[in-house]
């Protein structure tokens, strides 16, 4: 028997999650591209671990672009419910084609055997600091879509 109200869930809220399985995975192929790049270059085969490891990520990423752009997206549901979150969408949909093209460069950097190790290093590195700015932006986002007080008491 129901005593009060039944709450429905925000549509946001089930929209935000991504499937329980893609999010810890693309989390751990970034580790261990981290992981990939810690190890010395001098390390027999140490490119080709690199490139091993860059393959799972850029699945991983586009399967998250998959979920948050479009018209069915995270982020269609999120200006739908929060029209004010815009400019920060925007910013997450560019940062999207920004790291899409970083990963395509880098797969074919690491292919090539002229281009140094160090190179190549420098390059991971700048990806997984932009991997991490694009996480911490898209939770920043999704906190202030839920948590954002929009006006009542003074």
């Amino acid at each position: 028997m129901v005593t009060g109200p039944i709450q429905q869930p925000s549509p946001v809220a089930a929209a935000a999650r991504p499937p329980a399985a893609r999010q810890p995975i693309l989390l751990g192929d970034v580790h261990a591209l981290a992981r990939a790049l810690a190890v010395p270059p001098g390390e027999p085969r140490w490119r080709e671990r690199l490139i091993l490891q860059l393959g799972p990520v850029r699945h991983g990423f586009a399967e998250h672009v998959r979920i948050t752009e479009g018209p069915t997206g995270l982020y269609a549901e999120l200006l739908h419910q929060a029209p004010r979150l815009d400019r920060g969408v925007r910013q997450l949909t560019r940062e999207h084609a920004v790291i899409v093209a970083a990963l395509a460069a880098l797969e074919h950097a690491a292919g090539l055997p002229e281009v140094a190790a160090e190179e190549l290093r420098g390059r991971v590195g700048e990806l997984l600091r932009a991997l991490h700015r694009h996480r911490q932006r898209g939770a920043d986002l999704l906190w202030e879509a839920y948590q954002a007080d929009l006006g009542g008491e003074n």
